[in-house]
């Protein structure tokens, strides 16, 4: 029989677990350090800004974690995903591949960030924590936060990068309709954010920044709210998992498996949720697969930045991580509208990437554009700005195959 078009799960089918790639590591990435000290980063140094269960799945080398029962019932709004064989994409391309993609934009915001936002805000509701502050850049993350706030009864306030806030007044609208408080930033409503704007009023922003501000609202709130983010550590990559487990399922149902993995990468969720599972399997022993995480020549952290400990937001309030960064205080060209703005990556992605267990490649926006043009003309959905440095390398492999 040959493939379906669509390969669906049950409701029922839907993993209950994440997957932690820690514990298939031939080596841990390195430690977070203490931003004064320069020391391994400890539980305590992590407390003010996230709850203790967070924290717990940030150090946890165990292979498999539950997924609370109350998180379960808010996936079941849209999970599983559908896994599609984008067949007239391969008929356009002429190419023998074999295409199948993961349709996230089935989920209340439109994509995969909600698989993080939820979790992340039912353990602080968990703990007590009332509010919670966040960064945003062309509103996917913000709208998520703001989404999985209202399900559990939590405020949320926003900084969104100042040219997205401008450029993308209906992903604002989503965010303040579930609740949120959205600012522009630099925003005059922090003492970094007023310092920038007194330099330039017209600052565009950067993710680096954002963050620096939604940091300094925690660390002004005498402990009555935390912060919550969208991509770049352990557990936000762990949650997103979900993606991929649900994927091996619908590999299985297809009769095939991947050869190939290509996600986009900002700070490394998107591609970090599909292919981790994947990985594990093949560091436990599996099929060997090509990764390839697609960035923008804008921002290419992987093939441009230095693998080295940074910052995560341009204040410096951060610990220091490993990873590949263009450095905390780099701001992309304003004209850069493709989204995945942020200057460095995830640490564990980085660390992959170091030991030879992925590869990069960076694309210019206009060819990315011209590449969400092509799958949306073929298969009928048009993908996010973000999400077409995918389908960019996705159409280059499937050429490569071909020839």
């Amino acid at each position: 029989m040959s493939t379906p078009t669509k390969i669906h799960l049950d409701e029922s089918e839907m993993p209950t677990q994440w997957y932690n790639i820690v514990a298939d590591l031939p080596e841990a990435p390195p430690p977070a350090l203490h931003p004064g000290t320069h020391q391994p980063a400890t539980a305590e140094d992590f407390a003010p800004l996230f709850p203790k269960a967070l924290i717990e799945q940030e150090m946890s080398a165990e292979r498999y974690i539950d997924i609370p029962g109350d998180v379960l019932d808010v996936y079941r709004l849209w999970r599983p995903s559908p896994l599609f064989r984008a067949r007239r994409l391969e008929k356009f391309l002429d190419t023998p591949a074999k295409i199948y993609y993961k349709y996230e934009g089935v989920s209340p915001a439109g994509s995969h960030k909600p698989n993080t936002a939820v979790p992340q805000v039912w353990y602080n509701a968990q703990e007590g924590v009332r509010k919670l502050t966040t960064e945003t850049g062309a509103g996917q993350w913000g709208s998520s936060l703001a989404f999985a706030c209202a399900q559990f009864g939590l405020e949320c306030e926003i900084w969104q990068v100042a040219a997205s806030y401008l450029a993308k007044p209906y992903r604002r609208t989503m965010m303040e309709v579930w609740g949120g408080k959205v600012h522009p930033s630099p925003s005059a409503v922090t003492e970094y954010g007023r310092q920038l704007l007194a330099e330039d009023p017209n600052h565009p922003g950067s993710l680096g920044i954002a963050i620096s501000e939604a940091i300094e609202a925690v660390v002004k709130s005498e402990g009555k709210a935390k912060y919550a983010l969208g991509s770049v550590l352990g557990h936000v990559l762990l949650h997103q998992t979900i993606n991929g487990n649900e994927a091996i399922l619908q590999m299985e149902q297809a009769g095939d498996y991947p050869d190939i993995i290509v996600g986009c990468t900002g700070g490394g969720s998107n591609l970090a949720g599909l292919m981790f599972p994947f990985l594990g399997q093949q560091l436990r022993g599996g099929q060997k697969i090509d990764i390839i995480g697609c960035e923008p020549l804008s921002c290419p952290s992987f093939t441009k930045g230095k693998y080295a400990y940074d910052h995560g937001d341009m204040a410096r309030m951060t610990p220091l991580i490993k990873m590949h960064t263009l450095g905390s205080d780099f701001l992309p060209p304003a004209n850069h509208s493709g989204g995945l703005r942020y200057h460095g990556m995830s640490y564990h992605l980085s660390h992959l990437y170091d030991l030879g267990l992925m590869r990069a490649k960076a694309y210019g926006q206009k060819d990315c554009f011209e590449a969400g043009v092509i799958f949306g003309k073929q298969e009928g959905i048009i993908p996010a700005p973000e999400g077409n440095h995918a389908v960019k390398g996705a159409i280059d492999s499937a050429l490569e195959c071909k020839e």
